[in-house]
């Protein structure tokens, strides 16, 4: 026999009394306080290859989020590309959205080769992962005027395409271990083009230029800027691509062909930067030395939204009218670039009298 004691059963009762209303506050703040996760989303729209898509929406994403659509290599998946690269932690940090497609064909690879991938509303991969912007943008707010897309293998194939296909949707490319648009086109439906994977087609400019422009006739609007990565010892798509889309991608834009910026951001890269020497130019193009098929490496990803201007480095518009320069004394010019989390800055000094300057101080304000 258990006999009940009164005064502890009324202790039990104000004891649940009072923490009823914490527990319902708990639950009620709970939802918000969960971190973000990936979701898949089904019935996106139109999709005639069966892709999947997979959403990361942060926490800190505002009402209306830029966008950035991240493809996966052969044989990987949108939630592997999401857990193995640094999209989703730098959409955390600067509130975009990522959206993954994910290829379900056998060997996971994109469509870049078909004559239905390679124009406007032809088909296949390009038309799902374009109702996936679609629908990002009627269900979560995105915004139109700033949708961007990177890829690795044959996702960075994929991002030739998209720019190729739609340069009125995406504003910016970031292709790592890529090959040019048109590149690995076949008529016999095979997936693979052992030419252009082994680097061995040669195209001049204007020709590689042409198979862009082929894809969306009579398109005359701006065209999405790009950067461009690619490993000296790539075995999988050879070095010699990295060259070709330089040449791609310069023509389309009407840039020269000649760098005007070069620097080593790190002691096996090479960048150069096409038609403009700030971060967001119309083409840049990163060479690591010693590399195989292994991009993007640490860092990397963090380089792209940087070109993207996601991270709030947008080069600012010009002055109008430009500064002059006063006369006498003399002219401080300066350029900035990303670096890791911050800024490197090159500050030229000169001399614009003709006697010489002595105890000069430069100051400035972070």
């Amino acid at each position: 026999m258990i006999r009940r004691r009164p005064g502890l059963r009324l202790l039990l009762t104000a004891l649940l009394a009072g923490v009823a209303p914490l527990l319902a506050a708990l639950l009620l703040v709970a939802p918000s306080a969960r971190a973000a996760s990936l979701t898949e989303v089904t019935g996106f729209g139109a999709n005639p290859s069966n892709l999947r898509m997979y959403v990361y929406r942060p926490d800190s994403a505002p009402a209306r989020p830029a966008v950035l659509v991240a493809v996966h290599y052969c044989t990987g998946s949108g939630p592997a590309f999401h857990s193995g690269t640094e999209f989703a932690s730098l959409a955390d940090r600067y509130g975009f959205l990522v959206i993954y497609p994910s290829a379900t064909r056998d060997g996971g690879c994109f469509d870049v080769s078909s004559p239905q991938a390679l124009r406007r509303g032809g088909g296949s991969d390009p038309v799902g992962i374009m109702s996936m912007v679609t629908y990002a943008q009627q269900h979560y707010g995105a915004d139109p005027a700033r949708v961007f897309v990177t890829g690795a293998s044959s996702g960075a194939m994929m991002t030739n395409v998209l720019l190729g296909d739609y340069p009125d949707v995406f504003k910016a490319g970031a292709a790592f271990m890529g090959v040019p648009f048109g590149c690995f086109a076949t008529t016999d439906g095979s997936g693979w083009n052992s030419a252009c994977a082994n680097g061995t087609v040669i195209r001049t400019p204007q020709q590689w230029g042409d198979l862009v422009r082929g894809a969306h006739p009579g398109y005359s609007g701006p065209r999405p800027r790009m950067q461009l990565w690619h490993g000296t010892e790539d075995t999988t798509l050879r070095y010699p691509n990295f060259g070709e889309e330089i040449k791609q991608w310069t023509d389309v834009l009407g840039v020269g062909q000649t760098p005007a910026f070069t620097d080593h951001p790190q002691s096996t890269w090479t960048r150069t930067r096409y038609g403009g020497t700030g971060t967001q130019a119309p083409v840049e193009a990163i060479s690591i030395q010693g590399t195989g098929h292994t991009l993007p490496t640490a860092g990397m990803a963090a380089r792209a939204i940087s070109f993207f201007g996601l991270d709030g480095t947008a080069t600012p518009p010009p002055t109008d009218p430009p500064p002059t320069t006063p006369a006498g004394a003399c002219r401080v010019t300066y350029t900035t670039s990303a670096w890791n989390t911050g800024l490197t800055a090159s500050i030229t000094l000169t001399n614009t009298g003709t006697a010489p300057i002595d105890g000069w101080a430069l100051n400035f304000t972070l």
